[in-house]
């Protein structure tokens, strides 16, 4: 295999016309210089220099041999330069995948701020809750709620998120307040799934458990749809602290019961392993990881305190 950063070398002691030179001006030995350049010749089998106490005299070889390095070097370094212009200007089509409720509500926003910051990227969005094959369905990335068992795939964590009880103030205001959660048997949920028979509900803060069977008189299996129903005073909605952190900023939904949460719901965003990442493709990770950390932020700040409005 040619070792380009001797052939390199080579090159810069003809530029300089001495080993002495081209050592000054890479700040090396002498002796480094030459033995590299003499490895370089006994790899070809030909000698490159003649050398005399005067100077340098290329061989015939060794000038064709001059000619196609610098040529080729030039190549090397244009297309380095090409490829760190394409990371800094990302370009191209990314393919994403995504569950259906996290891909209508922070991902497409993410996605429209992405877009319009990198001009000339584009993106095709498959959203769906059904599993994803990456190679079938041509997908760089998908944004999952669990970590795949699969060591072709890597995983990174955007953030875990615990599962919070949600009221708007008009529902309060109709049904009352809540002071211990055994006052949830005496008021209605916004149930999540297919049917109004819910699944019990598993509750913590701190050293303390209780479940809970909710009902009401309207189920929905949209996290976002459920989200709307609870804003429109329908009932009590349980809900990542994430996903309901405009509602609580703007006082359209109030946390009760604090300090009870569910079980937490993590998102990961998965690629393959062994991949070279595009420019764009890694461009777009990071973007997200960025917006996942203030979302994050934001739902944990509203987590320790109440918003008052008047």
């Amino acid at each position: 295999m040619v070792d380009l950063n001797k052939v390199a070398l080579f090159c810069k002691v003809v530029d300089e016309g001495s080993f002495s030179g081209a050592a000054r001006s890479l700040g090396m030995p002498k002796a480094s210089v030459s033995r590299q350049v003499a490895q370089l010749e006994a790899s070809l089998g030909a000698r490159l220099l003649h050398r005399t106490t005067r100077k340098l005299q290329l061989t015939g070889i060794g000038q064709d041999y001059l000619e196609d390095a610098k040529r080729g070097l030039a190549q090397l370094e244009s297309a380095h330069q090409r490829l760190l212009e394409v990371r800094a200007n990302p370009s191209g089509v990314i393919r994403i995948a995504a569950l259906r409720e996290f891909g209508n509500r922070s991902l497409t926003d993410w996605i429209v701020e992405f877009l319009k910051k990198f001009e000339e990227v584009r993106i095709e969005l498959i959203l769906t809750d059904e599993p994803i094959d990456f190679l079938t369905e041509r997908v760089d990335l998908a944004f999952l709620a669990s970590r795949p068992n699969n060591a072709n795939l890597v995983a990174r964590r955007l953030w875990t998120a615990s599962k919070i009880l949600l009221a708007s103030r008009d529902y309060l205001e109709r049904r009352g307040e809540l002071h211990r959660t055994r006052d949830l048997r005496d008021h209605d949920f916004v149930i999540q799934g297919r049917s109004l028979k819910a699944e019990p509900l598993r509750l913590s803060a701190r050293n303390s458990i209780c479940t809970v069977r909710p009902h009401g008189r309207f189920s929905v299996d949209s996290a976002q749809a459920a989200l709307r129903a609870a804003v429109g005073g329908v009932g009590i909605v349980l809900l990542p602290a994430a996903l309901a952190a405009d509602e609580v900023a703007t006082g359209r939904l109030r946390q009760v019961l604090k300090p009870y949460e569910a079980e937490s719901r993590a998102v990961y965003v998965v690629y393959q392993s062994g991949r070279h990442l595009a420019a764009a493709v890694r461009a777009f990770i990071e973007f997200v990881v960025a917006g996942a950390l203030q979302l994050s932020t934001r739902a944990v700040q509203h987590k320790t305190k109440d918003v008052v409005t008047t």
